[in-house]
């Protein structure tokens, strides 16, 4: 190893400092080597199995073991970056691994061939999922609940893309925020029942309702020093109450608070559950009532290929009113997506057909953006660092379609060509894969985010 490399080597785990030193600044120690204790599992290697993979890798986890023995198509190559010609027709894990493997000399990749069964899943810590049917996620779901396994939930569908995840019954959360815990001035506490604990004036507290403090060196009402943590709520930024101080002696002067951090258990439901009676992180406020549409558009674009064995073709009326006729009978249809004849009903309409339309493509910015955070979710799943995603996410971009997608792309505009950008034209229309196909960009940068682009 170069004699630039630093090394620090904490409780049997060695960690390269110089390759993990921003990580590190991130994570700390003591979640990275959780990671580096951590088996991932990856099911699917078209562009968002691999943009996950890539990410888990860099990340350094204990190893990553990849899934997919469908063969490759030329259409993957337009988000499969690690997938070239000469690999159509072989098995997407067996021609992606060594080339994820270069990416990081820490994390054995290997590919599990065979049958995915419930015994070979039990031997990862966490499972992640991206292109399977719901009846094939949720047997692999029920198959981590067993084992005690961390299970994620990925899918992008042309401009539409979502997430779930779950931890068990009871995830431990060690650090909620990663933030390092806060510290302050006292300049009084009062004697009473909820006794009131008062910052300098140029310090605000910057606690919650709820966090935990313990205090040292304060004159006077020196039974607070080395009492333990205790719970404040907050009355005002320079402010909060700590609980019954009315036996304590009178402060006099001095004193400092300190935030002790709380570890918090988390409950999650399994998939079928969480289907019935999802809970949704908002991701766009300016589409509040999208995720209960897209959770349904999704379940219908799933029932739809088990009855056809595949997704709607692009530009197709029929199948398109078929995913709507399917959303219709889940239940929350009616709430979520409007009576029929109504304004709501039309946009609902509207929505679900570009849905369905575009559910065979594949963009590599949005593989990007969903890797990006499946990737996540498996450092939280891994570390405990970091409240977890609970449990559903779903995102959109329609905006980008033809005049923000108003109107159906026709056939002729989304229909293959043979061409490694299929994929990407069965969302946007040729037209559009064409305009881009005439730009020239100079990137100045190529970091992560420069790489990443």
């Amino acid at each position: 190893m170069a004699d630039t490399v630093q090394d620090m080597e904490t409780d049997g785990a060695k960690i390269d400092e110089a390759l993990y030193s921003r990580q590190l600044y991130v994570l700390g120690h003591e979640a990275m080597r959780k990671m580096m204790a951590s088996s991932v599992l990856i099911v699917g290697l078209r562009g968002l199995g691999v943009e996950i993979a890539k990410n888990v890798v860099l990340g350094g986890v204990k190893s990553v073991t990849l899934y997919d023995p469908a063969p490759a198509t030329l259409a993957d190559l337009s988000a499969q970056f690690f997938l070239r010609e000469e690999d159509v027709g072989k098995r997407r894990a067996t021609a992606t691994a060594p080339r994820l493997a270069e990416l990081n000399q820490y994390v054995p990749v290997a590919e599990l061939e065979g049958d995915l069964t419930a015994d070979a899943i039990a031997s990862f810590g966490i499972v992640v999922v991206t292109g399977a049917p719901l009846g094939e996620a949720t047997r692999i779901n029920e198959a981590c609940r067993k084992s005690g396994g961390r299970f994620i939930l990925a899918d992008t569908y042309g401009l539409f893309g979502g997430l779930f995840c779950d931890f068990g019954a009871a995830f431990e959360v060690v650090d909620a925020d990663g933030e390092e815990p806060v510290s302050g001035m006292l300049t009084s506490v009062s004697q009473d029942e909820e006794g009131i604990v008062t910052m300098h004036d140029e310090t605000r507290h910057g606690l919650s309702d709820g966090d935990h403090v313990c205090f040292t060196e304060v004159q006077g009402m020196t039974e607070l020093n080395g009492s333990g943590s205790r719970p404040i709520k907050v009355l005002g930024p320079f402010s909060f109450s700590i609980g019954d101080t009315s036996g304590y002696g009178a402060y006099t002067s001095g004193g400092y608070m300190h935030q002790v951090k709380q570890k918090q258990a988390v409950s999650f439901l399994p998939l079928p559950q969480a289907l019935a009676a999802p809970d949704f992180l908002v991701s766009d406020f300016a589409k509040f009532e999208r995720p209960m549409q897209l959770h349904l558009g999704f379940q219908a674009l799933d029932a739809y290929r088990a009855a056809h064995g595949q997704l709607p073709p692009p530009s197709d009326a029929a199948a398109a009113a078929e995913v709507l006729t399917r959303a219709r009978e889940l239940p929350g249809a009616v709430e979520s997506l409007g009576a029929a004849g109504s304004p709501e009903a039309e946009a609902s309409e509207r929505l679900l057909r570009n849905l369905a339309s575009g559910a065979r493509g594949e963009l590599a910015p949005m593989c990007a953006i969903f890797g990006g955070m499946a990737a996540q979710e498996v450092m939280k799943a891994a570390s405990g660092k970091f409240m977890p995603l609970k449990q559903w996410l779903y995102f959109d971009a329609e905006e980008c379609l033809p005049d923000d997608g108003k109107e159906a792309l026709p056939p002729a505009e989304t229909a293959p060509r043979g061409s490694r950008y299929d994929s990407q034209a069965a969302a946007l229309g040729w037209s559009t894969q064409e305009k881009l196909g005439s730009l020239r960009y100079l990137l100045v940068g190529a970091g992560a985010i420069g790489g990443e682009m």
